[in-house]
């Protein structure tokens, strides 16, 4: 029977190594997966676990690591001396009451479940030791998980230790690990760093509570993905496709409908509706809110997003920051920059731009038109290749359209300008007054014909 956990948890998350074999200035656990650092994974997943408080060990590139999640609610520990995984954690232990339980985490396992964290704290109780395994098909690498008659571990053998039975076995140590503050701080004390790499192994205080008659729980994970550590490129881009792979699966079981399920990238949250289609490549970030019926075309980029029900998304589109209302049709090859509102209805077309606008119901702009701080009423039309003109060097100013308006194509509305409701402003036209509503303005040069013109002709050599 499982003992009820009652003491308050702590968590450790070991993130000193250098990593080398990253090849990078960056400190490993800094690297990303769906745009978040390797560590904020983690320690995010040890925050879902109620910890009472989590204790991050520091080693490598310790001030760039905490400046970057300098927004979490950690307690940093320095480890100056990188001298193996139980010298790490006795760092931290003079900062864990003896009442508390103990989690050890590793800041490079990124995808390391907080059902399966639940389940090796529950099982370790207040008294006990559980120690995550995983059945891996191929071990080679890995500490081999020894059993005793009741089932519990009864010790870890490296696999250059391994007998050839032992070699075998396929249910291979994580690390990972729940146990009682004050007898670990107890086994931490009397480790040894009698061995070929002159460390201390955070994997002998399992003989030692064995050899104490302290029970020692085999937690099993349950795939061999969210054990996984970091350690190189592959091995960081192989984690990120697993990630991906995971938040695709859960997209299809909420009503979307993923054209390729391999080629999505979520680099944030995002809360979905039903009867939703997603063609290839497109990527999400930050937070990105999907209502009912939303189609999104190939090659698009949503970042911080709100896009209402109904409303399609053409290939090729970049939205950022923006809210889009219902029955939308966007593109192809729009880009809306950040504090762009649509209402209802919209249509931005091919080559269209906004920043900092917003756009009325059932307006229409869909070709090749620049609309950067501006209002725009609602059932407007706005022509090919028009532009507010809002900078003049030094300060933005705004452009207002009323209702109704209709803008000819290629004209310049320079800011700051009002074109009244249901006016007309001539194609070609560049306005600097305001345009009195339901008038026709017109800004253009008088055309003339040069009789007798000749074109020039290249001089013979």
């Amino acid at each position: 029977m499982t003992e009820k956990n009652t003491n308050p948890l702590s968590v450790v998350i070991l993130a000193a190594g250098q990593g080398t074999r990253m090849r990078s200035q960056l400190p490993k656990v800094l690297h990303e997966v769906a745009g978040k650092p390797l560590l904020a994974h983690v320690i995010g997943t040890a925050t879902r676990l109620g910890a009472e408080a989590i204790h991050v060990v520091y080693g490598h590139g310790g001030a760039a690591v905490q400046t970057a999640l300098a927004g979490l609610h950690v307690n940093w520990v320095e480890q100056s001396e990188q001298l193996g995984t139980g010298h790490a954690v006795a760092q931290a232990i003079p900062h864990i009451p003896g009442s508390h339980r103990v989690l050890i985490l590793y800041g490079d396992v990124p995808l390391i479940g907080q059902e399966t964290l639940e389940r090796l704290v529950t099982s370790a109780g207040n008294s006990v030791v559980s120690l995550l395994t995983a059945e891996v098909d191929d071990p080679d690498g890995y500490g081999r998980i020894l059993l005793n008659v009741d089932g519990n571990v009864s010790g870890i053998v490296e696999q250059k230790d391994a007998s050839k039975q032992q070699l075998a076995i396929r249910e291979i140590n994580t690390g990972m690990l729940s146990a009682p503050a004050a007898k670990l701080d107890s086994w931490l004390k009397r480790l040894s760093n009698d061995n070929a790499q002159g460390e201390y192994y955070l994997t002998d205080v399992i003989a030692m509570a064995a050899a104490e008659g302290v029970a020692v729980h085999s937690v099993r994970a349950d795939n061999e993905e969210e054990i996984l550590g970091v350690n190189d490129r592959s091995q960081l881009a192989y984690l990120e496709r697993c990630y991906q792979a995971n938040v695709a699966h859960k997209l299809m079981s909420d009503g979307v409908t993923l054209r390729d399920p391999k080629r999505i990238d979520v680099r944030g949250d995002i809360q979905v509706g039903t009867d939703i289609v997603i063609d290839i490549n497109v990527v999400f970030e930050g937070r990105v809110v999907l209502g009912s019926n939303v189609h999104i075309g190939a090659n698009c980029v949503l970042r911080d997003v709100v896009v209402g029900e109904g409303t399609v998304i053409l290939p090729n589109c970049v939205v950022e920051n923006s809210e889009i209302g219902d029955d939308c049709q966007i593109g192809p090859f729009t880009r809306i920059r950040p504090d762009s509102i649509l209402q209802a209805g919209v249509k931005l077309g091919n080559f269209v731009e906004t920043k900092k606008t917003s756009i009325g119901r059932g307006s229409k702009i869909n070709h090749l038109s620049y609309i950067g701080d501006a209002t725009v009423g609602n059932g407007v039309n706005v022509g090919a290749g028009c532009i507010t003109c809002n900078y003049d060097g030094a300060n933005k100013y705004q452009t207002v359209i009323g209702d109704g308006a209709f803008i000819g194509s290629d004209c310049q509305l320079v800011a700051p300008v009002k074109i009244g409701e249901r006016a007309y402003v001539g194609a070609g036209s560049t306005i600097t007054k305001d345009a009195p509503p339901e008038q026709l303005s017109v800004s253009r040069s008088k055309q003339i014909v040069i009789k007798g013109w000749k074109p020039p002709k290249k001089a013979k050599n």
